[in-house]
């Protein structure tokens, strides 16, 4: 598997319509996803990687340096430089001979800073890992094990794989937060991690975290925080809007790469992972990943639903119209619950669908299928 490359035409479809409407393209997603490999594939003019200390020096002096160029304008790893962006705005409206394709591998403060400066010059995009539409049907438990980060996904063993995703949490660690301005030693944010990991799944209780690591509960939002911002865990909001229920109100919070949790949890081999008593959690964070990514949905489209009675589904959206329910199941034989029924009258859903790791679709009630999760590579 070590030297395929596998073409992400999704993405690069999606990076080239903004491109045709924007003056500025933001591709966004975590360190090692493969931004620079795909943004390379548009042929850019000019290339600023602000990671070499060649190119962070030659923009030292920004304006100098850009405002003579033409012609679609690279800039990896601009979180280094976030004071470029009021400079950008004044640039592609004085020259429209210039477009920008910047990359970034932190969120939240980009998507502010460059939304400011940037209002209505600028599309995003979000590149997330690997999928099974990229890899195709029959890769599913080897994406699974491993992950989505291409080079985790592509070396040419398990424990190869898992090496280098160790080494990826070592480097994000030590490394990568503390160019981010993020002060909390390694050390600590790997235990953090890790705890974390333990919940993978599960409603959070930031007051609960914080006692179980020694830490206030203000301090465990922060250190979520940073793990958010830089892609690394979910936090999944409830759906609120029945107001009649008592509903539960804290998010629920997955490792976004399934890699990376097997890593934090040391399972190494399929073998180990169908022996795990995590492997249903763990099937239904990769399965929600999976879902979301082929739906082409953002984080504030997606919920879970519970209530305090114990009606709950996994995660809830809307689309064209419709409202939509699944459930993520690591069964052989899916089957109705009454939780499933329940939510189905309190979220008036048009459909709900059990997202197993079979091969058969089949209908278990007027509204509800078992879907294999292999049935949505070919979308």
């Amino acid at each position: 598997m070590g030297n395929k490359i596998i073409e992400r035409h999704k993405d690069r479809t999606a990076i080239a319509d903004l491109l045709s409407i924007f003056p500025v393209t933001a591709i966004l997603g975590p360190r090692q996803v493969g931004k620079t490999t795909l943004a390379k594939t548009f042929h850019p003019d000019h290339i600023f990687d602000l990671e070499n200390p060649r190119d962070f020096a030659l923009l030292e002096n920004p304006q100098l340096a850009l405002e003579k160029l033409a012609g679609l304008i690279m800039i990896d790893e601009i979180q280094r430089k976030a004071e470029l962006f009021p400079l950008l705005r004044y640039l592609v409206d004085n020259n429209p001979k210039q477009r920008f394709l910047i990359l970034g591998s932190a969120s939240s403060n980009l998507r502010q800073q460059s939304g400011e400066s940037l209002a209505g010059r600028i599309g995003y995009h979000y590149l997330t890992g690997l999928n099974l539409t990229e890899t195709g049907a029959g890769s599913m438990e080897t994406l699974w094990l491993r992950g989505g980060f291409p080079r985790s996904y592509l070396t040419e063993s398990d424990s190869q794989s898992m090496t280098w995703r160790t080494n990826f949490i070592t480097t994000f660690l030590e490394k990568d937060l503390t160019v981010l301005g993020v002060n909390v030693p390694a050390a600590t944010m790997y235990r953090f991690w890790t705890m974390v990991s333990h919940y993978h799944g599960q409603t959070i209780n930031y007051s609960e975290l914080g006692r179980a690591f020694g830490i206030n509960d203000k301090t465990a939002k922060l250190y979520l925080s940073i793990l958010e911002d830089t892609f690394m865990i979910r936090q999944l909001m409830p759906w609120h809007a029945n107001v009649s229920k008592r509903l539960v109100k804290s998010p629920k919070i997955y490792l976004r790469d399934s890699g990376i949790f097997h890593a934090l949890q040391s399972i190494n081999t399929m073998q180990e992972l169908r022996n795990n008593p995590k492997i249903g959690a763990s099937w239904e964070g990769f399965a929600l990943e999976e879902l979301v990514s082929m739906l082409g949905k953002r984080d504030s489209e997606v919920f879970f639903y519970g209530t305090h009675s114990g009606a709950e589904i996994d995660l809830y959206w809307q689309d064209k119209g419709k409202k939509m329910g699944a459930e993520f199941k690591y069964i052989d034989a899916p089957r109705t619950t009454k939780s499933m029924h329940q939510a189905i009258v309190d979220l008036n859903l048009d459909e709900l669908w059990v997202i197993y790791p079979g091969d058969k679709k089949y209908q278990l009630t007027e509204k509800i299928w078992a879907m294999p999760l292999e049935n949505f590579a070919g979308l």
